[in-house]
């Protein structure tokens, strides 16, 4: 009973993370298609890390090393990099099919643990990433038969890039939140990530309309609290054990894009995130599953 208690409320707190993560991806596809993808990131940046702000210093968090902070710089980036292929994504698909082509990360991430951190793959490991492929491929035909849309095409292959740097955004995040608050590493994403956006303001940066405001605060407050749930609870939890969590963001995209977006589920996007699930289900069962305790949260929407 004493085990379980303690694992039971980073589960809890996992299970809010991943629900509010996928409310604000329907928050975000309804902010870019209404002020443009470059605009939604950018001052969803700005009010996030107003809010982070506020927090480090009634808080009283510590300024992080050296070391953590270029941690917190490399994730920023590649984070960035990241949200704008997935963003841009759900402008172009359904949130819930978007969110099973992103599920194909943790499988990726094998193989940058085994480049990166110099771990062995094994065969069963092997044959979930093919199982996971496959998975994908059954998504994919639904898009190649039938009504042809070249443009939903490319989103879908824009998920599977964002997929790509969200395995090395798994790497990262468990390293972070081992050596930094919840609160701090939400800070600090949204900081750098402004950082890179802001870049480009003085060519496409425009005050949002009234109406949009209210998406703006509520995509970065649910950004920011759903950041901090997660690293909260991957600190405080083996990442295989909240990993079948995370696969309940499936279930909230589908509800969430059906009453937003008025968004239907095919059946191949049902079969193929079945199986890249068990893929990677499989793979964390392998005895190298320590790729996976170091590599937590699986939607690619987590920027």
């Amino acid at each position: 009973m004493s085990a379980a208690r303690p694992l039971a409320i980073p589960f809890a707190v996992c299970c809010a993370g991943v629900a509010l993560f996928s409310v604000m991806d329907a928050a975000m596809k309804g902010l870019s298609l209404s002020i443009g993808l470059y605009n939604a990131l950018l001052w969803r940046a700005i009010t996030g890390t107003i809010l982070g702000l506020a927090l480090m210093l009634v808080t009283r968090q510590r300024w992080p090393t050296r070391a953590v902070l270029r941690l917190h710089l490399l994730r920023g980036t590649v984070v960035a990099a990241m949200a704008s292929l997935f963003f841009w994504a759900i402008m172009r698909l359904p949130l819930a099919e978007a969110i099973a082509l992103s599920f194909i990360a943790p499988l990726i991430a094998l193989y940058l643990a085994a480049l990166l951190l110099k771990e062995s793959v094994g065969r069963q490991a092997i044959a979930a990433s093919l199982l996971g492929l496959v998975g994908v491929g059954v998504i994919l035909s639904g898009r190649l038969r039938g009504d042809y849309d070249a443009n939903a095409l490319l989103g879908a292959l824009a998920v599977l890039g964002s997929a790509l740097l969200f395995a090395w955004n798994l790497i990262l995040q468990r390293q972070q939140a081992q050596r930094a608050s919840p609160i701090e590493v939400a800070f600090f994403q949204h900081l750098v990530m402004l950082g890179i956006f802001a870049l480009g303001a003085p060519f496409w940066a425009m005050l949002p309309p009234a109406g949009a405001v209210p998406l703006v605060l509520l995509a970065a407050t649910l950004a920011f609290t759903s950041l901090a749930a997660l690293a909260w609870a991957y600190a405080r939890a083996e990442a295989q054990r909240l990993i079948p969590v995370e696969y309940s963001a499936f279930i909230w995209a589908a509800i969430v894009g059906w009453l937003a977006f008025g968004e239907k589920v095919m059946p191949t996007t049902i079969a193929g995130t079945l199986l890249i699930v068990a893929a990677c289900l499989i793979a964390a069962r392998t005895k190298r599953a320590d790729a996976f305790d170091q590599a937590p949260h699986v939607e690619a929407g987590t920027a």
